[in-house]
């Protein structure tokens, strides 16, 4: 028995007049965050202008702290004269803004000096109505009801209606093994949520059978091809939605919508236009999310070791011809799953390398293909003349790498280690076409020729 931390949603029924705190609450936390903001970019901003004018760093004007613990320390003493009206919602929607802040100039911070790892993080910018809407406590009366299943308590709000059953999570409080450590409250798609982040005591499953591995590819024609033989289907919740959404956006062209420069308020019916919108959207990422925890739960309670790619969906969805066909699909988040889940059942799952050519190589004898074409869906093996699917080929060839994973071969378990590039050369014998060369004479051509192996991987 292992502890971890696991979140338990639930939808909201709010009457109008808890709709209206919930709303109060989330401005607040955005006014504090604002707050915060403001202060330290009006600070930052003075040092830059007395260093264009040559003054040294220690004649400077003082810097701010942007630690949470500062950061609160000085809206304490600045709350009554900044908002007056900080005493009808809970403290902790203020504290919670700053935390938020505080987070995000860390991040900030650490990118522009090296210590954070992975994409640039801007400078964090103001917060307004229109972005999501959200509060946080970790302190207070929180928690589930005590009179039954269906209510949850937030602090200054009282007892909310849920939609749903509370029971799973009211089971394991009452058993002991789980404790809540936090409640968010957000609102999305015309709807609010609680999540609850519970400290939860699980068990770790005995195996349903004996020890397997099955290596997964994903794709778009389908959803993923596993080395077993099974195809799964893509659903492509997305694009069967499209006609309704093209509808419903030549429906709100047509009526009033907002515009700042003649300060012109958006009629009604471009009100609820947008809500369909809104909620043909939630329709569409609900159903696409449960066909992912379907599968993933499967997977992890079937096999004892999972291999998936290293996908690069960043660069994938820059292809303005197969964008949106990848983002329905969700690689990113099937893999996320796929991680987590695999912890709980302890399942071992190992990340082929990015640039290993599962879809090239053959996975009878080994030989590697120099070309090999999306249109091309029957892989035709030049050693041994093996004929089947692109996708099934490449689903045994992750399989087979799971025998030999280490991160001197290309592929690691449960996060990617050393050079990302190095190509596993144990069963790809031969060249890999798209790897890359040292920095001379022909390098553009070749990352050219590699970022189009990557894309490959689409099915």
């Amino acid at each position: 028995m292992r502890s971890v931390i696991q979140a338990y949603r639930f939808a909201l029924d709010p009457t109008i007049g808890q709709e209206q705190q919930l709303r109060s609450h989330c401005g607040a936390q955005r006014f504090a965050f604002n707050w915060g903001l403001a202060r330290v970019k009006a600070n930052l901003d003075q040092r830059d202008a007395e260093r264009s004018y040559g003054i040294a760093d220690p004649d400077l004007t003082p810097s701010v702290s942007w630690s949470a613990y500062n950061l609160r320390k000085d809206w304490n003493q600045a709350k009554d004269g900044a908002a007056p009206w900080w005493a009808e919602n809970s403290k902790e929607a203020y504290s919670s803004g700053l935390a938020n802040l505080a987070t995000a100039l860390s991040n900030w911070a650490d990118s522009r000096s090296g210590r954070r790892k992975g994409a640039a993080v801007r400078f964090p910018r103001f917060r307004g109505k229109r972005g999501m809407s959200s509060c946080r406590f970790t302190t207070g009366a929180f928690g589930l009801a005590d009179a039954d299943r269906r209510h949850v308590k937030l602090p200054r709000i009282g007892l909310v209606r849920t939609h749903e059953s509370t029971r799973k999570l009211t089971r394991r409080i009452e058993a002991g093994t789980a404790r809540i450590r936090s409640a968010t409250v957000s609102f999305k798609g015309g709807r609010w949520f609680v999540s609850f982040s519970v400290e939860v005591e699980r068990t770790a499953p005995n195996p349903a059978g004996p020890p397997s591995v099955v290596g997964v590819d994903l794709g778009v024609a389908s959803l993923a091809v596993l080395s077993t033989g099974e195809v799964v289907p893509n659903p492509r919740h997305l694009e069967q939605a499209q006609k309704e959404l093209h509808r419903l956006g030549r429906q709100a062209a047509r009526r009033t919508g907002p515009d700042r420069r003649a300060r012109q308020q958006p009629s009604n019916r471009w009100r609820q236009t947008q809500a369909r919108i809104a909620r043909l959207h939630t329709y569409v990422a609900n159903a696409r999310a449960d066909g992912l925890h379907k599968l993933s739960a499967r997977l992890v309670r079937s096999h004892t070791t999972i291999v998936v790619e290293d996908l690069n969906v960043a660069g994938m969805v820059r292809n303005r011809r197969l964008a949106r066909h990848i983002a329905g699909v969700g690689m990113a988040e099937l893999r996320r799953q796929l991680t987590y889940k695999a912890d709980w059942h302890v399942t071992d799952i190992v990340v082929a390398d990015r640039w290993y050519p599962s879809s090239k190589t053959c996975s009878a004898c080994g030989v590697v293909k120099t070309k090999l074409r999306l249109s091309e869906r029957i892989f035709t093996c030049d050693g041994c003349g093996q004929r089947l699917d692109r996708d099934l080929n490449a689903a045994r060839n992750l399989a087979a790498l799971a025998e030999a994973s280490s991160p001197s071969c290309g592929a690691t378990e449960n996060e990617p280690d050393g050079n990302p590039r190095k190509t596993c050369t144990t069963r790809a014998t031969g060249t890999a076409p798209g790897r890359p060369t040292p920095p001379g004479e022909g390098q553009r051509r070749r990352r050219k020729a590699s970022t189009q192996d990557t894309h490959l991987h689409v099915s």
